[in-house]
């Protein structure tokens, strides 16, 4: 396995995939996401393993107005207004190779080890 957490360093749930992985002895790469973020490729990947922009988009996100800019504006738009905003993605995104998941999704993740 080659597991990367996108997240947050005050995510609650970021914190809880971190204990996930730790605690069955699986290494894993963490990235702030504020700090370093996705890489077009990896957000396209990320976006078609979660089945699309919707369910990656946090409506609890703490930056409303970019949430609602990329919501309205042209779909051709949207990917590029997302990879400039990234506090609006949900976390954590947990890849592994071509698979990813959104959000605390261990029931998922027992299914890659």
């Amino acid at each position: 396995m080659n597991i990367q957490i996108f997240g947050t360093t005050k995510c609650f749930d970021t914190k809880k995939a971190q204990r996930y992985f730790k605690e069955r002895g699986v290494k894993y790469q963490f990235i702030d996401i504020k700090q370093k973020g996705l890489s077009k490729g990896e957000y396209i990947s990320v976006k078609q393993a979660a089945g699309g922009l919707d369910k990656i988009l946090n409506s609890n996100c703490k930056d409303k107005d970019a949430l609602a800019l990329i919501q309205y504006i042209a779909d051709e738009d949207k990917d590029e207004k997302v990879l400039e905003n990234q506090q609006v993605l949900l976390t954590p995104i947990v890849r592994n190779g071509k698979k990813a998941t959104v959000g605390y999704r261990p029931d998922i993740w027992k299914e890659w080890e």
